[in-house]
């Protein structure tokens, strides 16, 4: 027998009828499903809304939820929150700052400032001077474009140790404990370390934190009435004997007719006297009563320096004067005309370096004393 014989001509489906028998397969798989998941209505436990996913859960016992296939079960949000909130993907790694030990070096520019280049650090003004304190031959009025400068990483004084140097007496010179040295990374000192035989190099700058240097000595010197020779260290301005004079009202004057500051204000330990703007030529006044107990040049980057003792416990100072009119001894009075505003000694534009020192409470802000 033929093998067309076997097979009727029927089962040749036409493209139609196949599309038919697809349709109806693709049905009843659907009905399948659906009978086996129980996800219709009618299979929910009665007084169980269709949407309330939660409680149906509630009710499944281990051996049901072990049988779950995870990839058909709803999605769940708890309540009070929303599947919008996501983290974000965020390859970039910010590194925190980390401290400096180390000393860094700056080249002084044009326009600088003791000021200024400590603020770019996050230093105090005190912190440069004394890091440089020859360089800057103990005055921040002797900046200038070029100074190479040590710039320490923290507020503190900057030692070069010599040979022969005991940590106890070095700390204690800048009004600082030990721990201030040996505690400090970037010294490099262990704890065992002797104090009378540390083995610093010499010439090593070594950090003291939290330490501070005295005013230079020039500047600690009082020149009164009854002591004018004192100053001659300062320079030929000094007077060789006083007489007596007027006494002071302890009342005090601006001594110049203008109020605002050109350079440095008064800040302890770095520059303790204002520095008031103004034009070469502009009159300067005295700004108590008083006798002149130095009138001349000053060696120590003032210029030209008149200072005046008011007879009751204080002294004031006038600096890089243009002109001084009044000499050794002369009587002076509240508003009178003693010189001009100048530039001279270091001074890097017209102004007034102002000083006020009392017996009590040493050099003072005029600031607290001026109306």
């Amino acid at each position: 027998m033929r093998t067309q014989d076997v097979c009727p001509e029927s089962d040749r489906l036409t493209p139609f009828a196949s599309r038919i028998n697809i349709v109806l397969v693709s049905l009843f798989l659907v009905l399948a499903a659906s009978c086996a998941t129980g996800s219709t209505p009618e299979n929910l436990p009665p007084g169980t809304a269709s949407g309330d996913v939660t409680a149906s859960v509630e009710k499944a016992t281990p051996d049901t939820l072990s049988t779950l296939n995870p990839e058909i079960l709803p999605s769940f949000d708890p309540p009070g929150e929303t599947s919008d909130i996501y983290r974000k993907a965020d390859l970039h790694t910010i590194i925190p700052d980390r401290p400096r030990f180390d000393i860094l070096k700056y080249l002084v520019q044009e326009g600088d400032t003791l000021f200024g280049i400590a603020e770019k650090y996050g230093l105090k003004a005190e912190s440069i001077l004394w890091g440089n304190w020859y360089t800057l031959e103990q005055d921040p009025h002797t900046l200038k474009p070029g100074q190479e400068l040590n710039i320490p990483p923290i507020d503190g004084v900057l030692y070069s140790w010599s040979e022969g140097d005991n940590i106890s007496k070095v700390a204690d010179s800048f009004h600082a404990e030990p721990e201030a040295i040996i505690e400090w990374p970037g010294n490099n000192i262990g704890f065992d370390v002797d104090f009378a035989n540390p083995g610093i190099e010499d010439g090593s700058l070594i950090l003291i934190t939290g330490g501070r240097r005295d005013a230079p000595t020039w500047q600690m010197i009082t020149i009164t009435r009854s002591n004018p020779a004192a100053a001659s260290i300062l320079g030929p301005g000094f007077c060789g004997s006083v007489s007596s004079g007027p006494i002071g009202t302890a009342v005090f004057d601006w001594p110049t007719s203008s109020r605002w500051l050109s350079g440095y204000p008064y800040i302890p330990g770095v520059h303790e006297a204002i520095d008031i703007g103004g034009a070469i030529g502009h009159g300067i006044f005295a700004s108590d009563n008083g006798v002149v107990v130095y009138s001349g040049w000053n060696n120590y980057g003032y210029g030209y320096v008149i200072v005046i003792d008011h007879g009751n416990g204080w002294q004031t100072l006038y600096a890089h004067l243009n002109t001084i009119n009044v000499g050794c001894g002369q009587a002076v009075f509240k508003g009178g005309t003693i010189g001009t505003m100048g530039i001279t000694g270091n001074s890097s534009g017209p102004h007034l370096h102002f000083e006020m020192r009392s017996e009590v409470w040493g050099r003072v802000n005029p600031h607290n004393f001026l109306p």
